[in-house]
């Protein structure tokens, strides 16, 4: 509508961290049109045969993931994060957070969104990265 995305706009609006900046008024408008906040799950690693266990590269990817999840709920999704940030995660099985080179991660996983399974992209989705949307039916790698 006169050169703006509205479902873009849309989109923005119903963020979680955008939501909570609306007036109660705006809310309200916004949901007698249908449009409601976006409820994150905490993304769940993929279910594997109990024989075979994560493979190192899955491993990362998880790690990663709940770097970002992190990252989101805390700063939004509309922050990008800084290439040199590490994000500190509990990781079962260790007594100590363990630190996660996120913005290396996040930086390495767009470099490579092709490579990315559709479990991935889905679980990238979830969380409201904005450059995996396209991916998967089109392999449209143009976007931000």
């Amino acid at each position: 509508m006169d050169g703006d995305d509205i479902g873009r706009w849309l989109q923005r609006q119903k963020q979680p961290g955008n939501w909570a900046q609306l007036s109660s008024e705006e809310q309200e408008r916004l949901s007698r049109l249908g449009a409601e906040p976006i409820q994150r799950p905490v993304p769940t690693p993929a279910a594997t045969p109990a024989s075979k266990s994560p493979s190192k590269a899955q491993q990362a990817f998880r790690r990663g993931l709940a770097a970002l999840a992190q990252w989101v709920e805390r700063e939004g999704v509309e922050r990008p994060v800084p290439r040199s940030h590490s994000e500190q995660i509990a990781v079962e099985g260790k007594g100590e957070p363990v630190a996660v080179r996120l913005g290396v991660w996040v930086s390495n996983t767009k470099s490579r969104r092709d490579k990315l399974t559709p479990e991935q992209l889905d679980a990238l989705r979830k969380l409201g990265v904005k450059w995996v949307y396209g991916l998967g039916e089109h392999r449209y790698s143009g976007w931000r």
